[in-house]
């Protein structure tokens, strides 16, 4: 406040004259003294010796007007409050937040993809002064601290083994020797040979997926998922003769026996092993090259489906080769998502498709027998099974069970398998 405006007689130099000035109010501190003034070159303080005049606390004050004490805060409390807004620093909040994630992590992609399963997105980086996760996660990365802990004595890196690629084709040999087996042999001596090709099988499909890229994380499969999966298995070998024995009123003995779509599907395993890491490898890339969530999904989707149309194609080869069948298609197509599901990190969702193939196939044989039951209505309980076999013969069962439960694991891979977060470093 300068010229005119400025009060010059000594009377007026009371507390809100001050306030108004933007000096603190000649208010007394606890111990007696009073509160020193600003100064200000363009107010003239009062003559020496002259005490300033008491404010007059008679008048009324109009309402507009602040108080003393409130004028004397204001320009106190705002500029600090506004500066306080100013200078703070959102990323600094986060990186609290979340110190595990960012002290463990060995890259930024780590941190997104720890940020997106959380449930950021390129609009909630924007709170942060971010155009996208990727570029707060390398803040977080660069800010937080590494190695304040006691680091844990050197080990020397073991050497990098490839054995996950041994591993991968024990299962198509264990089915090729079993094959020869049955294939030389009879009477009991076969049954002998096809139970132990059965349980050697088994253990050659559950060391090939504890090895390499069709490694889930330890303890991510749920027990029942491998019991549902040697159920469809067992179907894709024994499943056909059964129902063609059931639908004609039998089973009258033994039943027909189809190994060969088994072998190429144990085959299969190979194949779908080296996509896998090709499908894991170049996503992992791709997320160092994406500047955004939706651009690595964009980028990452048709690679998904390459892939998958790559392993198809090396399984219809297969088959081709062993024994054609479009239910053993469509299985291996099952089990292919599925286990792609369970690598990175979706395990529920396909141990749900492959319990609910084989509940499936199972209706499908009770309600055969279930139709033998001479009651009224019974009969038409096998009526779907019978239309399905008479069109398109037995197999036609498997193919639309597990084609539809492939198709909506592919579904649910593309929205699911296209995320950062489902690519973290394991």
């Amino acid at each position: 406040m300068r010229g005119s405006a400025a009060p010059t007689s000594p009377g007026a130099w009371d507390a809100r004259s001050e306030a108004l000035l933007g000096a603190p109010a000649l208010t007394p501190h606890a111990d007696g003294s009073p509160a020193p003034r600003a100064t200000d070159e363009s107010v003239d303080a009062p003559p020496a010796g002259i005490a300033p005049a008491p404010a007059v606390t008679s008048a009324p004050v109009p309402s507009a007007a602040p108080s003393p004490a409130s004028a004397d805060q204001a320009p106190r409390t705002a500029p600090a409050s506004r500066a306080r807004r100013g200078n703070a620093d959102p990323v600094k909040v986060l990186m609290h937040r979340h110190q595990e994630l960012c002290a463990r992590a060995v890259d930024p992609l780590e941190i997104a993809a720890g940020l997106e399963a959380q449930g950021f997105t390129d609009r909630t980086a924007a709170r942060f002064r971010h155009r996208d996760v990727f570029s707060l996660a390398e803040e977080l990365y660069a800010r937080v601290p590494r190695g304040s802990a006691t680091a844990p004595p050197t080990v020397p890196a073991p050497p990098r083994s490839d054995a996950w690629v041994l591993a991968v084709l024990t299962p198509g040999a264990a089915a090729a020797l079993t094959g020869v087996g049955l294939a030389v042999t009879h009477g009991p001596l076969r049954l002998a040979v096809g139970t132990a090709g059965a349980l050697l099988l088994a253990g050659a499909l559950l060391f090939a997926v504890r090895r390499g890229p069709l490694r889930a994380p330890r303890g991510a499969t749920p027990p029942a998922a491998r019991l549902w999966t040697l159920w469809l298995l067992a179907y894709a070998v024994a499943g056909d003769g059964l129902l063609t024995q059931v639908l004609s009123g039998g089973p009258d003995g033994p039943w027909d026996l189809a190994p060969g779509p088994l072998l190429g599907l144990a085959l299969a395993v190979a194949p779908a092993a080296w996509c896998a890491r090709l499908f894991a490898n170049r996503a992992r890339r791709r997320i160092a090259d994406s500047r955004g969530l939706a651009d690595f999904a964009a980028g990452v989707r048709p690679l998904l489906l390459g892939t998958v149309t790559l392993q198809l194609l090396a399984l219809t080869v297969l088959l081709g080769l062993t024994g054609f069948s479009s239910g053993a298609l469509a299985l291996g197509a099952l089990l292919l998502f599925a286990r792609l599901l369970t690598v990175h990190g979706f395990p529920e969702t396909a141990a749900a498709a492959l319990a609910a193939a084989s509940a499936a196939e199972a209706l499908a044989l009770a309600s055969v027998f279930a139709a033998r039951v001479p009651a009224p209505g019974f009969d038409a309980l096998a009526a779907p099974v019978r239309a399905a076999v008479d069109t398109w013969g037995p197999g036609a069962v498997p193919t639309l069970v597990c084609g539809a439960a492939a198709l909506g694991l592919l579904a649910h891979a593309t929205g699911s398998l296209v995320r950062a977060s489902a690519h973290t470093t394991p």
